[in-house]
């Protein structure tokens, strides 16, 4: 199993425009999501796998470039594959995804990482797991997929696959079932031992609604969150960066465990702290560790 990721912001660009992939490499973004499914029209999808292979192949490579392909059943996957595979991208994303057709990916992988001469195991996967509704009764059955990093979710394509009109309330929160996916996908996500990937925040121009709708993703326990939009990198790599306060006080509570070894609970300043306060106070220095401090 791949290792699970530690990317704050997932930045798409089309796969047809060289323009957009090239800005989005200087945004900023910790990945790249360079896309071959929703941004790429029908008759546009030869000439955009051919040109995200040459890509792939010019390099350097900023950050990483992952490329999402289209659907497993539709008649594009596979050449999406058979294309960029060999141009060694550092993972995929899966759109549409079940637990069987994650499987069924690693296959295609493996198989075209031998013709290409690639080590086996090297391109990592992202499943979006919420799209389909068959997807929607296998959120828990993700543990043991092979070159699995993170899962994700997708409101609008679950609104379409429900028959919805529409998926959000008066007050533009999501309605209830879509809360419920994104909930499922966070703990199916845990219980992978993967990374919870955030959906998109589609007004790029509402950078303060994307900041609410981060912060509050990262609270809920979401350990990235996908962009559509280079201004929207340095908002979502703020909100997924732990500040100067949090690390402080995590270090207080490491601090006080590690001097009273054995104890289940310990005070701070009145408060009561206890072993999950510990974890999570690690996972606070861990993520601070990964990544620098929080963009400008």
């Amino acid at each position: 199993m791949s290792q699970a990721l530690t990317a704050r912001s997932l930045l798409f660009a089309p796969g047809d425009s060289e323009r957009k992939i090239a800005r989005a490499g200087t945004s900023g973004a910790d990945l790249i999501l360079i896309d071959l499914e929703d941004s790429v029209v029908e008759a546009n999808k030869p000439a955009a796998r051919a040109a995200v292979a040459e890509h792939l192949r010019a390099g350097p490579r900023p950050q990483p470039q992952w490329v999402r392909i289209n659907p497993l059943d539709g008649p594009h996957a596979l050449a999406d594959l058979a294309a960029v595979v060999a141009a060694r991208p550092d993972g995929i994303m899966l759109p549409k995804a079940t637990r069987a057709d994650a499987d069924r990916l690693h296959h295609y992988l493996t198989a075209l990482e031998a013709a290409a001469g690639l080590p086996p195991g090297g391109i990592a996967v992202i499943a979006i797991a919420t799209e389909t509704a068959p997807a929607l009764f296998g959120l828990g059955d993700y543990a043991g997929t092979p070159r699995l990093a993170a899962l994700t979710w997708g409101a609008e394509d679950s609104a379409t696959a429900l028959g919805a009109t529409g998926n959000r309330d008066e007050t533009g929160e999501y309605d209830f079932p879509y809360q419920l996916f994104r909930a499922l996908c966070l703990a199916g996500a845990a219980a992978a031992g993967v990374a919870p990937i955030e959906t998109i925040h589609a007004d790029f121009r509402d950078l303060d609604g994307l900041a609410r709708v981060a912060a509050r993703a990262r609270r809920a326990g979401f350990r990235g969150m996908m962009a559509i939009h280079p201004d929207q990198v340095p908002v979502i790599n703020a909100a997924f960066s732990p500040s100067p306060a949090e690390i402080e006080q995590a270090q207080r509570i490491v601090a006080a465990f590690a001097a009273a070894p054995g104890a289940g609970t310990i005070g701070i300043d009145g408060a009561m702290f206890d072993l999950p306060h510990l974890k999570r106070a690690q996972a606070v220095l861990a993520m601070a560790s990964v990544h620098d401090a929080p963009d400008a």
